[in-house]
C-alpha cells in the first residue's frame, strides 16, 4: 500500500509543477475586479467538486477579510439544498444550478464553474446561463478542459488525467487564490494607510511653518 500512497504523492508533486500559473493570476485579477465594481462572485460544482465550491466560496468571503478593505460578495450555488431538489423534481438535475442563476446572475458578476471532467450537463447549463446575462465565467477543469472549455472566458486546466488528482488541485488553487487577493488587498491598505500618514505630516509641517514654529 505504501507504494501506492508514495506514487500518488510523487504523481501529485509533477502536475503542480506543471499547473497554468500564469491563468491562475489571470483568474485572481478577474475575481479582484469583480470585488472592485461590486458585483457578485457565484462558485458551482458536483460531488466532490461541489464541496470544493462551497469550502472555496466560505474562504473567499472570509479569509480575504483586511480590515478597511471592501469585502468579497460570495455565493455558493451548492448550499440550498431545498431548491436545488425542487429543480431537479420539477425541471431535471441539469438545471438545478442554471435556475439559480437565472434568478441572480447580473452583467458583471462572475461565474466560477468547477468540474474534473468540463462536461457535467448541469454546470454546462449554467455557463450558458452566465455567458447570455453578460456574467464573466471561470472553470476549473481537468486536462481536457471538456465542453466548459468553450463556454469560458477563463478556463484552468490542471494537467492530470486523475480525477483525485485535479479534485486536489482544485482545492490548491482555491487557496493559493484566497492567499494572493488577502496579500494583496493588505498591501493596498498599507500602502494607503501610509499615504494618508503622509499626507497628515506635509499638514503639519506647512501648518508650523505658518505659525512660525
Amino acid at each position: 500500500m505504501r507504494d501506492h500512497i508514495e506514487l500518488y504523492w510523487r504523481e501529485l508533486a509533477e502536475v503542480i509543477r506543471k499547473m497554468p500559473y500564469a491563468a491562475i493570476t489571470s483568474a485572481a485579477e478577474m475575481l479582484l475586479e469583480c470585488q472592485r465594481r461590486g458585483s457578485t462572485i457565484f462558485i458551482l460544482g458536483n460531488g466532490g467538486s461541489a464541496a470544493t465550491a462551497s469550502h472555496f466560496a466560505c474562504d473567499l468571503a472570509k479569509g480575504t477579510r483586511v480590515n478597511g478593505a471592501p469585502t468579497f460578495r460570495v455565493m455558493p450555488l451548492t448550499d440550498n439544498v431545498p431548491l436545488m431538489t425542487a429543480w431537479g423534481n420539477d425541471t431535471s438535475y441539469d438545471r438545478i444550478f442554471a435556475e439559480q442563476l437565472v434568478a441572480l446572475v447580473r452583467p458583471g458578476d462572475v461565474v466560477v464553474m468547477i468540474s474534473a471532467s468540463g462536461n457535467s450537463p448541469n454546470v454546462v447549463r449554467a455557463a450558458e446561463v452566465a455567458r447570455a446575462a453578460g456574467a464573466l465565467t471561470i472553470s476549473m477543469t481537468g486536462h481536457t478542459g471538456g465542453k466548459l472549455r468553450r463556454l469560458s472566458d477563463l478556463t484552468l486546466r490542471v494537467p492530470s488525467p486523475s480525477i483525485e488528482q485535479v479534485e486536489d488541485a482544485h482545492m490548491m488553487i482555491s487557496h493559493s487564490l484566497c492567499v494572493a487577493l488577502r496579500e494583496r488587498l493588505r498591501a493596498e491598505m498599507q500602502a494607503r494607510l501610509a499615504d494618508v500618514a503622509l499626507l497628515h505630516a506635509q499638514s503639519s509641517e506647512s501648518i508650523a511653518v505658518e505659525v512660525g514654529l
